[in-house]
């Protein structure tokens, strides 16, 4: 390992640590009366683990910007909340139908189908709760960041790219459909933690489109590692259940391009990505985790 990567792992360490710490007071436990079991069901898969990537990509971002990022933790765990909703809902028998997510069984397994459905509509509203709670601080760019996660998470984000998603099982589809399903499904919640940092850091419209140019590569690319590692990789390195996608005949990028020209299209992608950090170097902005992210999507194994 070589010290820029020494640096980048310290780094992804540190803001993981930090949301990590921060998850379960921003989730506070009702009495049972209350629904206490339901929340239990939430916090066992918003706890279980996992990369935290995207929260992770907002605090460095936010940091980048010149933001207190201990302030934008509120912001960091709300999407973190809406990412791991559509895990639950993801994994479900009227959906994925998997019983495996971050090495644990799936919410749906231990707690059972509705009280899963349940959960995820909690972590949901819990999410924006918080952002309400906790936007105040920021005047009107708080409510920017807002709009800027329920566009991500809704009809024209992610929920829009599970559609397409679902509409397309059993099918052949051509690359700008699969294209279409991922930079909703995968990358809306990808492009949301830079977005909203550049909201609350009032950044310029500049600096604001080539983050976004960013992390729309990013969120490609971070699909394309998937779909690579899906058949390249193990079940106890994922964390979920491999193969799965082969199996349920589902277009991905390792079959529509095969995994020599999977890897060629990630490449592609992430030299998007770097064009978008050079020109965000020019602007006087530290953006060594952005860099290092990069590498990191690269050379995953899980």
């Amino acid at each position: 390992m070589n010290k820029t990567e020494a640096d980048f792992d310290r780094q992804l360490a540190k803001w993981q640590q930090i949301i990590q710490q921060y998850l379960p007071e921003s989730y506070p436990v009702p009495s049972a009366e209350a629904g206490g079991r339901v929340v239990e069901a939430a916090l066992y898969s918003l706890l279980a683990g996992g990369k935290r990537i995207r929260p992770v990509l907002m605090l460095a971002t936010a940091e980048m910007l010149g933001i207190d990022p201990l302030a934008v933790r509120p912001f960091a765990a709300a999407l973190e909340m809406i990412h791991t909703y559509s895990l639950i809902h993801d994994d479900l028998p009227c959906m994925d139908n998997d019983d495996l997510r971050r090495g644990n069984p799936t919410c749906h397994v231990v707690y059972g189908e509705a009280l899963a459905v349940l959960a995820g509509d909690a972590l949901l509203t819990r999410a924006f709760e918080l952002v309400h709670e906790h936007g105040e601080q920021f005047g009107s760019s708080g409510w920017q960041a807002a709009r800027i996660l329920s566009r991500a998470a809704g009809s024209n984000g992610m929920i829009a790219g599970q559609t397409l998603d679902i509409a397309a099982e059993g099918h052949e589809i051509n690359a700008v459909e699969l294209e279409a399903i991922h930079t909703r499904k995968t990358g809306a919640l990808l492009k949301a933690p830079v977005l909203v940092a550049a909201a609350l850091a009032d950044s310029n419209e500049q600096r604001t489109r080539l983050l976004e140019q960013y992390a729309d590569a990013v969120g490609l690319a971070f699909q394309i590692r998937d779909d690579i590692l899906d058949v390249t990789s193990t079940t106890q390195q994922m964390g979920k259940t491999i193969g799965k996608d082969a199996r349920d005949q589902k277009t991905t990028y390792a079959t529509l391009y095969g995994l020599e020209g999977a890897q060629e299209r990630l490449e592609g992608v992430l030299a998007k990505a770097r064009q978008s950090i050079a020109a965000l170097q020019t602007d006087g902005l530290d953006t060594s985790f952005l860099e290092g992210l990069i590498d990191y999507l690269v050379t995953r194994r899980s």
